[in-house]
């Protein structure tokens, strides 16, 4: 794994052993292709990372020049990976910031909105119920956390049927990528 494009491009990353499974470089740089052609630069944004694994997603937008990255995880050797990772981009000095949550998804929905983000990745595990998934997207529209033009990239295996979006939400497109299909949310 590595970060693809930006100040910290070409830079490789460590991954998380058994608990997590990272999006593969191909999908990362198809995400961020179409996130790039959606918003042009990231320089300005604020990025929301939830169920972060290793962090590549959102230190590959820290890389690219986003404002603000959020990164969600509650497990404790994910964090340990996320933390490594954060020190090999902030290596090329990013101009954006970078936190890490340690907590679940869950929670840090439910927890007031400091921000509103233009950008969210959710990447949960593939056996993590789509009812939870739909509750996570209600809470964040509720919450307050999305701008009014944000698009929100959802990756779930693709042997599941397309999850039932919640009421906020509009399929804008999908993409398959393999055992991955990612689908992008506008919020409406």
């Amino acid at each position: 794994m590595r970060i693809i494009a930006g100040v910290a491009k070409g830079r490789p990353l460590a991954s998380v052993a058994d608990a997590t499974r990272p999006t593969s470089d191909r999908a990362r740089e198809a995400i961020f292709s179409s996130l790039t052609s959606e918003f042009g630069e990231f320089v300005g944004l604020n990025f929301l990372d939830l169920f972060a694994g290793s962090g590549a997603i959102g230190l590959e937008a820290l890389s690219r020049g986003a404002s603000i990255v959020h990164a969600v995880e509650k497990d404790f050797g994910a964090q340990g990976t996320i933390n490594a990772n954060i020190e090999i981009v902030a290596a090329a000095k990013p101009a954006g910031k970078f936190q890490l949550f340690t907590m679940s998804a869950e929670q840090f929905v439910k927890s007031p909105a400091k921000i509103k983000y233009e950008i969210v990745y959710i990447d949960p595990p593939y056996d993590y119920p789509n009812t939870d998934l739909a509750e996570v997207l209600n809470t964040l529209h509720l919450g307050d956390f999305l701008s009014d033009d944000s698009l929100i990239a959802v990756e779930r295996t693709s042997r599941s049927k397309e999850p039932i979006w919640p009421i906020g939400f509009e399929l804008a497109r999908s993409k398959n990528y393999g055992q991955a299909t990612i689908y992008y949310l506008n919020h409406a």
